[in-house]
């Protein structure tokens, strides 16, 4: 028996019954932390061998070439292996530990063609354990968001961060049944990387009709019932980003801003907090379309405001238990440091973050600075950043009004009216390219044609870095690119 079956099984038999009539003490399922499973030399095992099988998979996560096959089917060997012998170590995940070894051997009996891990996803359920510490091991072909496109076998161990503060908010004011914070313990090549999701839609999977489905019914995929972002990454990051930032730009920072970067779990409970909240806001409030706009074309300033909306909505609620007279002080103080989260990783490290090609998310940071500046709450003077804290509440709040009130006034327009309406609201702010076609006016053959017309003459760099942003992303770029493959153990 390894050492981490003997600390399940330990743990297991501790439990005790007490009082009169017997009623358990902790019913809830007990496993090993996620530092048991990665000590563990069945995982050292999986982690080598999905790390050995990836070569030979292309961006579909098939095996194309037959003579690869022999050594691709001793790794999967290896993986059942270790997955059977977690499964019982691991009693809430179990299920998913069997299946997942399942369809690996379905995946090599059927010759390694593009693999189906739907048995397995569909059986993958962390939301239901939504405890602080609970660890969960988890063995997928998958891409992974800024990180690998190809649906590659990615193996990663991490445990859930769940503070009561917050398991207390998402049941009285801001339930999401489906959002797990968590925190990296170990990983595969595809998490070595700016990746900070672990999403389902990211996994190898084939829809199917349900089974006892009416006949002509269409093929599906699973139902997904989480969604999981590595608020340890986020933390990491966000510490050595504006550690960076304030000492290039001066800024003094706040006592309680400045205490972040010295305490990671301080900062990724504010992520958890943060994200919590934003993930909620996509399907909520005055919406005039599907927020989840996937595989719709359209322009990427339309993406820019909705994630900012959704950033700015985690902001006014934090403003809002602030303000609350009966917000707990742990709350009150998380709700803080909220704030000063999302606008520093806005303006220091989502502006300047990534390349000029419809970078969506660096728009939105621009346009938090340019609104604080403009509202003469920021202020960039004799080389030095300030911002006036008393007055940010209010004035990041109205950015947020701006948006909302766009978001309702468009549910009675056309859709071409509201992308007109949402370019002038961003570039009532942000300078736009002195060659957009948009800030000219579109020709009239265009406004008169298909939609598809105005979106191509969307520049990629619609609204180009200010002077401040290009002198400030020379300064940071190594440090930012220094954040690829961060982890809460990271120096900072």
């Amino acid at each position: 028996m390894t050492d981490t079956a003997q600390r399940a099984t330990s743990r297991a038999a501790g439990a005790t019954v007490i009082g009169e009539p017997e009623v358990v003490e902790d019913a809830r399922v007990e496993g090993p932390s996620a530092a048991e499973i990665v000590a563990d030399p069945k995982w050292a095992a999986l982690k080598a061998a999905a790390i050995a099988i990836r070569p030979h998979q292309i961006k579909d996560g098939s095996i194309p070439e037959a003579d690869a096959h022999g050594e691709a089917a001793d790794n999967v060997a290896v993986i059942v292996d270790a997955l059977r012998h977690f499964a019982p170590l691991i009693p809430y995940d179990r299920e998913y530990l069997v299946t997942a070894a399942t369809d690996f051997e379905r995946w090599r009996d059927g010759g390694f063609g593009v693999p189906d891990f739907y048995d397995a996803l569909d059986a993958f359920t962390p939301a239901a354990e939504r405890r602080d510490g609970v660890a969960h091991l988890v063995v997928f072909p998958m891409y992974t968001q800024n990180g690998s496109s190809d649906r590659l076998v990615e193996a990663v161990v991490f445990d859930v961060i769940w503070p009561d503060f917050v398991a207390e908010l998402e049941a009285t004011k801001y339930g999401n049944p489906l959002y797990l914070g968590i925190r990296f313990a170990d990983f595969t090549p595809g998490y070595d990387t700016n990746s900070a999701t672990l999403f389902p839609e990211s996994v190898a999977v084939t829809p199917r009709v349900p089974a006892g489905a009416p006949e002509g019914t269409a093929a599906q995929l699973p139902t997904f019932t989480w969604g999981a972002i590595f608020a340890d990454r986020e933390a990491a990051r966000y510490r050595r980003v504006v550690r960076a930032a304030a000492e290039i730009t001066k800024l003094d920072l706040p006592a309680d801003a400045a205490a972040m970067l010295d305490d990671q779990g301080l900062t990724e409970r504010t992520f958890v907090m943060w994200d919590m909240i934003h993930d909620r806001s996509h399907m909520r409030g005055d919406l005039p379309f599907d927020p989840f706009m996937i595989k719709q074309r359209m322009p990427f300033f339309l993406y820019s405001l909705e994630e900012l909306r959704c950033d700015l909505t985690a902001f006014r609620e934090s403003v809002a238990l602030v303000r609350d007279e009966a917000t707990d002080e742990v709350t009150r103080q998380h709700a803080q440091l909220v704030q000063y989260a999302v606008i520093f990783d806005r303006i220091f490290r989502f502006a300047i973050t990534g390349t000029r090609i419809r970078n969506y998310d660096a728009v939105g940071g621009q346009l938090l600075f340019a609104w604080m500046h403009q509202k003469g709450v920021l202020h960039w003077t004799d080389t030095q950043l300030a911002i006036d804290w008393e007055h940010v509440p209010d004035v990041v709040v109205a950015l947020s009004d701006a948006v909302n009130d766009l978001y309702w006034r468009s549910i009675d327009r056309p859709k071409s009216a509201h992308w007109l309406a949402a370019y002038e609201l961003v570039s009532s702010t942000l300078t736009p390219h002195p060659a957009s076609q948009w800030a000219k006016g579109l020709p009239q053959e265009v406004l008169e044609g298909p939609l598809k017309g105005w979106t191509d003459l969307v520049m990629d760099d619609e609204f180009p870095l200010s002077m401040f942003y290009e002198a400030l992303q020379k300064k940071m770029a190594g440090v930012i690119e220094s954040t690829a493959g961060i982890t809460g153990t990271s120096e900072v």
